[in-house]
């Protein structure tokens, strides 16, 4: 058993955007899936990217906003929603809503998000990123 106390959870930042590593291969390397609770301030961007061998879902626990799919494709997404891409499967999020965006994404086999989050994103919140491979933002 283990039992991580909220103050004790890894938090990443990149570009306004932070993902709790709620169950992560660097505190819980037997799981078998990465768990994280990610918050997308209003106007800011995940950009388009894929996880060649993982699949992720998404959970949305509060606010509104835009899936950025293949392509220029978008979608609307909402607080209850559920969404789920499969391996190699191109997403992303915007924050077009009024209030911060908060989802609760798990990907299996599991991912180590902290390099994705390392780097600076650079990608303005109205444009269109290319879609980078595996351990990229999720």
């Amino acid at each position: 058993m283990q039992h991580f106390q909220r103050q004790d959870i890894p938090v990443l930042h990149n570009s306004g955007i932070d993902s709790e590593q709620l169950l992560f291969p660097e505190t819980a390397p037997e799981a078998k899936a990465t768990i994280t609770r990610v918050t997308v301030p209003v106007g800011k961007l995940n950009p388009r990217h894929r996880h060649e061998h993982s699949e992720q879902v998404w959970v949305v626990l509060g606010g509104s906003g835009t899936l950025l799919l293949e392509g220029e494709a978008e979608a609307p997404v909402n607080v209850g929603d559920v969404v789920r891409f499969g391996p190699g499967e191109v997403h992303g999020f915007r924050n077009s809503g009024t209030e911060p965006f908060v989802y609760m994404s798990v990907t299996t086999p599991p991912l180590n998000f902290r390099s994705a989050y390392a780097r600076e994103w650079n990608v303005a919140a109205g444009a269109a990123a290319a879609a980078p491979s595996a351990g990229d933002p999720h």
